[in-house]
């Protein structure tokens, strides 16, 4: 129920128009129920065929109307028996004929008109719960992602919405229908025949129970099938992210077997769930016409053997209790529907509810510039807490401005980690990072950012146009600008062999250019920004020997007059940083300039003898 709440929360913007959907569904139910009710006065015409009964109650005079059902009883007889005498009967079957016609119609186009405005409801809470997982994903830590699947993530995002539209928000119509559907069709049969009814109100709510059981087992069904769907949709984006190695290592047959295992487990799972809700609509109906065939046979004792019935009144009775069946199956499939999207509402809250544990203090400081320093005051930083779990540990460091400070050392010595919680990836889980000596805590995110640029050693860029991958996230920029900053990278002369030059598409991930170029537009895009604070993770290491000249050249014009941290593999790309910061079992073991750490004879010189040896 907590999961049902969490998604109709997004109806409050709606009230408008669930007011009017409301409004309608009544006036649907209404013009159904006279409908229903106008086979009473049809009964009594067909069977009408005795004149001086027909003469008797038209000399008793006009009964009073009241809210009781023989005094309706007696008013309709009335008005129909002088109807017969002034009209004729034939005159007065026509009449009630076109009565009906009339209120199925109005039915119907007030039941359209509900539907009508449920639409922008059902739509507009399905792209604000869309909207809200979006955003949240870009609000939630990269650690937050470290330890989820990226295709269970997907799916919670596409195949678990889907089925909150399909299955809950399809269900609103009933929800909202239906119950009005029932409560006064069981007024009208308490009003008729209230022994009959209270029958009915003993026997309708065990069925219910026996429904809302299975129900739970559906939605258990449910959350299993989301979860294996996660697994299949992890799959495929590691296989379609790694063809190239499964390809190269011969592994298809494993990666089709993994997949085949976990698709029949999939299969095996929805085979349960359709098999439950396949259950959902002839249960509902073998249920309901058993309730059905108790009251006819009470009824019909009432109206055979104890005479306390009258026949029409029994019919009419009947032809509303059936009425009821419909609805009631609707509400018991709409319960089944509900329970299969409550596991998707509760995947998705999964991520709605995750703490944002990065974010901006309550009153910001503001620097609008760097003018001073980079400060680590003993820094630690672990993933999970234990000696296992530090990647960094007591970390002290000052980057005087305009300094380029490079960080080296062993892969899982903490050297991208130490980058990544400048800009506040990661937050430290002991000690303080100051800018101009104000906390980074203290600092709005994006202005924090604001102050940096990133090139990393695999280039993220986007299927988009050359132009929008160098002016990602800014807005206005003019072309000679972005010209500029391609130039700058040693960008501008390939771009313009390029079909459409800057407004061509570069495909997936920059698919359609090489290893240098995607790096080069990179640096392009960090040169456009034209940050105060660069930080380069291993911009160079995955390229060939060309390529490397042409992106270490860039990367220098963009280092130039700028603060720079830079991680780096290749010792001979950081021989002129300002300082070299060495990295070993996430402490600081070494540092100083290239000559300095040489004559040291410690960890950096042992790294630079193999680098050289090789």
């Amino acid at each position: 129920m907590k999961q049902l709440l969490g998604v109709f929360k997004y109806i409050k913007g709606y009230w408008n128009y669930a007011v009017l959907n409301i409004v309608f569904n009544i006036l649907s139910v209404v013009f159904s129920l006279f409908s229903i009710a106008m086979i009473f006065p049809f009964l009594q015409i067909l069977f009408s065929d005795n004149p001086a009964k027909i003469n008797e109650i038209i000399q008793k005079g006009e009964p009073a109307l009241e809210w009781k059902t023989n005094a309706i009883i007696d008013y309709v007889n009335f008005r129909l028996a002088s109807d017969a005498v002034s009209h004729g009967e034939l005159s007065v079957l026509l009449g009630i004929c076109m009565i009906v016609i009339v209120s199925i119609f109005l039915k119907n186009l007030t039941k359209y008109l509900a539907m009508f405005f449920l639409a922008p409801i059902r739509n507009g809470v399905v792209r604000d719960i869309r909207n809200t997982i979006f955003n949240k994903t870009l609000q939630l830590p990269l650690s937050y992602y470290s330890d989820e699947r990226k295709g269970d993530i997907i799916s919670r995002m596409t195949i678990d919405v889907q089925e909150i539209e399909w299955s809950i928000m399809q269900s609103l119509e009933m929800i909202f229908r239906e119950p009005l559907n029932i409560i006064l069709f069981l007024i009208m049969m308490v009003a008729m025949a209230p022994q009959l009814t209270i029958v009915a109100f003993i026997l309708l709510p065990l069925t219910a129970i026996l429904i809302a059981r299975i129900g739970k087992s559906l939605k258990r069904s449910s959350f299993k099938v989301k979860e294996k769907m996660g697994v299949l949709l992890s799959i495929m984006e590691e296989t379609l992210g790694g063809l190239r190695i499964i390809k190269g290592f011969n592994a298809e047959g494993s990666i089709k077997n993994k997949f085949s295992s976990e698709n029949q487990q999939y299969t095996r799972v929805m085979n349960r769930l359709y098999r439950k809700v396949d259950l959902a609509s002839p249960l509902s109906e073998f249920l309901g016409i058993t309730v059905f065939v108790v009251i006819l046979y009470l009824g019909g004792k009432m109206v055979l053997t104890d005479k306390t019935m009258n026949g029409s009144i029994f019919i009419t009775y009947l032809a509303i209790f059936s009425q009821l069946i419909p609805p009631a199956k609707s509400v018991t499939t709409a319960y089944y529907n509900v329970q299969k999207g409550l596991a998707s509402a509760e995947r998705i809250e999964k991520i709605t509810a995750a703490p944002v544990t990065i974010q901006d203090p309550e009153k910001p400081m503001q620097l609008l510039a760097f003018e001073k320093e980079i400060e680590y005051k003993n820094v630690s930083f672990a993933y999970t807490r234990g000696d296992e779990g530090w990647a960094l540990r007591n970390i002290d460091l000052k980057i005087q401005r305009g300094k380029t400070i490079a960080l080296v050392g062993q892969s899982g010595s903490g050297k991208t980690t130490l980058a990544d919680m400048l800009p506040r990836f990661y937050d430290a889980t002991d000690g303080t990072i100051l800018i101009d000596g104000i906390s980074i805590k203290e600092l709005k995110l994006a202005d924090l950012r604001k102050l940096m640029g990133i090139v990393t050693q695999e280039s993220i860029l986007f299927n988009d146009t050359v132009f929008n991958n160098i002016a990602f996230g800014m807005e206005n920029v003019r072309e000679e600008d972005v010209i500029a900053a391609a130039q700058v990278a040693n960008a501008h002369e390939f771009i313009l062999q390029m079909p459409q030059g800057y407004q061509t598409n570069i495909g997936d991930r920059g698919g359609k250019m090489s290893g240098g170029q995607r790096q080069r537009i990179s640096i392009a895009r960090a040169v456009l920004k034209n940050p105060p604070i660069l930080i380069l993770d291993e911009a160079t290491s995955a390229l060939d020997t060309e390529s490397e000249r042409l992106v270490q050249d860039a990367l220098n014009k963009l280092m130039k007059n700028r603060t720079s941290i830079v991680i780096a593999h290749r010792l001979s790309t950081i021989q002129h940083a300002d300082e070299i910061i060495v990295l070993q079992k996430a402490q600081i073991v070494e540092r100083g300039t290239h000559n300095q750490l040489l004559l040291q004879n410690g960890a950096y010189k042992r790294l630079y003898e193999l680098q050289a040896f090789v």
